[in-house]
């Protein structure tokens, strides 16, 4: 049974938000190894601070049936789709599904090396994990990140 990484982030009411996405992710998908939660400031667009972790689970679901998952979970809280420029009550993405590699459902995510607040929680929890497509491991990416990273505050775990 594969890994399962998934981000987690809100903007909006995030230490509530987060802590009822948690809870519903372990309803519906079975226990998580959670991240400490990191803030960091909005990116992209003016807003406030994000609170983002990263949750890992074993399961024999398919990616499908996982970003299904995510997506009701979103709508449940009220998400906005369809404008990445705002703030966010909770925003969920499928990170990485084992060593999966499907550029149609964008296995691994690209957010994994991009940006600092997928990779320092997914660090947090992981750091010897490999990345499916370049084989490098989490930390050491991280390190070789550290000269571009912004202001991220580990506040601890939910």
């Amino acid at each position: 049974m594969p890994d399962v990484y998934v981000g987690c982030g809100s903007n909006v009411e995030p230490e509530p938000n987060l802590r009822w996405a948690l809870a519903a992710l372990e309803q519906r998908l079975g226990p998580v190894d959670r991240s400490a939660v990191y803030r960091s400031p909005a990116f992209g667009f003016d807003g406030p601070d994000f609170l983002n972790l990263v949750v890992r689970f074993p399961s024999d679901a398919g990616p499908d049936a996982v970003e299904a998952v995510l997506s009701s979970l979103e709508n449940e809280r009220g998400r906005n789709v369809g404008d990445r420029t705002r703030s966010r009550t909770l925003d969920l993405d499928l990170l990485l599904y084992g060593c999966r590699v499907d550029a149609t459902r964008r296995l691994p995510r690209a957010d994994v090396l991009r940006y600092p607040f997928v990779l320092a929680p997914l660090v947090d929890l992981a750091p010897a994990l490999v990345h499916p497509l370049n084989g490098i491991r989490l930390d050491a990416a991280w390190h070789a990140c550290s000269a571009e990273r912004p202001a991220l505050t580990n506040i601890g775990r939910f």
